[in-house]
């Protein structure tokens, strides 16, 4: 018993105050949208038990080794495969989409929890090709480990998750050991497979969001509307916001999807440029924390884990933010920790924990 609490002592603090502070921000600006929204506050009610369920993944996790873990995932992995294979085969279609799974009286995101598995394994298996990763025959086995879910998450459709799990494969690769010359052919593949994906397999309503983006006028009554209230609202804030639950653009029910994908529009109107930036610095200095996790981590295997996370969480606020102000396409990618959604908030809390006991083995990071 001695032995568990003395792991506190090597607990990354600074992570673990910067995390639950956006967390418990993310509560209160859920609370302040939801009293102005149709559903109330049984959103923020719903939210506040997935975040009690993630805290408990996430002590959990900070305490299990991420080696047992990451070999455990193989098993996950087969399952998610199987849960996606099911979701597009028996999976109801709610909202033009097969994405969630009952439990109980709860919905879970599978997609979610991919962004998470994935994740874990890419790193296992980049940890045990050390050495080989200059090689196309292992580039191709990483990315067809991507590759299979996140074509299943596609078809659901769901092309935010897919373009984060991508994101992951990508980011892991770029801080493993890889030479130049396959980054420089992976690029031009990339630009290529975009123009292919654009031109063959994207949906129409998936095409018209990007039209959309590089020109509003396009729909402002349609398509383009979303985008258009929510850089109203993110403007309408000004330097100090109009109060929490007094935003006028949530009140009035003019801003859309407020307590999930355009959370951050809501939240900017309610406390402001000043809020935001405040905001925004809790996750850079969360940002900054992980990279340095990473960089002290004791094996390539936790670098990889705490790298993956960092991408992980960095793509979500990048996207998001970048919606909600107008500078990227809606993809329906949620702000970890605010935007509504139980499996978004358990998944980000639980890769933390893990991240936590990438640092408690480290050892050697001090503050």
């Amino acid at each position: 018993m001695f032995s568990f609490f003395r792991k506190f002592r090597y607990f990354d603090v600074p992570l673990h105050i910067v995390a639950f502070l956006i967390a418990i921000a993310g509560l209160a600006l859920l609370y302040s949208t939801s009293i102005v929204g149709d559903a109330g506050t049984s959103i923020f009610w719903r939210q506040a038990l997935f975040f009690a369920v993630g805290a408990i993944a996430y002590f959990f996790f900070a305490f299990f080794d991420y080696h047992t873990l990451a070999k455990a995932n193989r098993i996950l992995y087969v399952a998610l495969v199987g849960i996606l294979f099911y979701l597009l085969i028996f999976g109801s279609l709610i909202r033009g989409g097969r994405r969630w799974v009952s439990v109980g009286l709860f919905s879970l995101q599978p997609a979610e929890f991919a962004k998470l598995i994935v994740l874990l394994g890419l790193a296992r298996l980049l940890y045990l090709q050390r050495g080989k990763i200059n090689s196309w025959k292992s580039i191709a086995w990483s990315f067809l480990y991507a590759l299979i879910p996140a074509a299943l998450i596609v078809v659901e459709p769901d092309l935010g998750s897919t373009l984060v799990i991508v994101s992951i494969w990508a980011g892991i690769l770029l801080i493993s050991p890889i030479q130049k010359k396959y980054l420089a052919v992976l690029f031009i593949a990339f630009v290529l497979v975009s123009g292919i994906t654009w031109k063959f397999f994207l949906k129409d309503f998936q095409r018209a969001r990007i039209e959309v983006f590089l020109n509003p006028a396009l729909d402002p009554k349609g398509r383009g509307y979303n985008v258009r209230q929510a850089t109203i609202a993110v403007g309408s804030g000004q330097i100090f916001g109009s109060g929490l639950g007094k935003g006028m653009q949530s009140e009035n029910k003019f801003l859309p999807e407020m307590q999930t994908d355009f959370i951050f529009a809501a939240s900017s109107e309610e406390i402001g440029f000043l809020g935001c930036s405040v905001l925004l610095a809790l996750y850079f200095f969360l940002f900054m924390r992980l990279i340095l996790i990473s960089r002290k981590a004791k094996d390539d295997l936790g670098m990889y884990i705490a790298g993956g996370v960092f991408f992980l969480l960095f793509v979500h606020v990048i996207i998001n933010v970048g919606m909600n102000i107008g500078m990227l396409p809606v993809t329906g990618i949620p702000l970890p920790f605010f935007s509504a959604g139980g499996s978004s908030l358990i998944v980000t809390l639980s890769a933390l924990g893990i991240v936590q006991n990438v640092a408690i083995q480290s050892k050697a990071l001090r503050f």
